[in-house]
């Protein structure tokens, strides 16, 4: 089962397509951080991205919400 589940997550970011972007953009930043700092990932870095967007840690806007 997925912790938060997903109506959670779509709250959060308006589309299926552009919660999957984010959530692979940010689980690349944290692993390439991870690999910087020499340090081992306590959780996978899917799940770190998921739980940051689930908490309004990391957000996304689109190009309409800039303008």
């Amino acid at each position: 089962m997925l912790y938060p589940p997903m109506n959670v997550l779509l709250g959060k970011i308006g589309s299926r397509y552009l919660l999957v972007n984010a959530i692979a953009r940010r689980s690349r930043q944290i692993s390439n951080d991870a690999i910087e700092r020499k340090e081992p990932l306590e959780k996978k870095a899917v799940s770190m991205a998921i739980q940051e967007i689930a908490e309004d840690i990391y957000s996304v806007k689109t190009v309409s919400e800039l303008f």
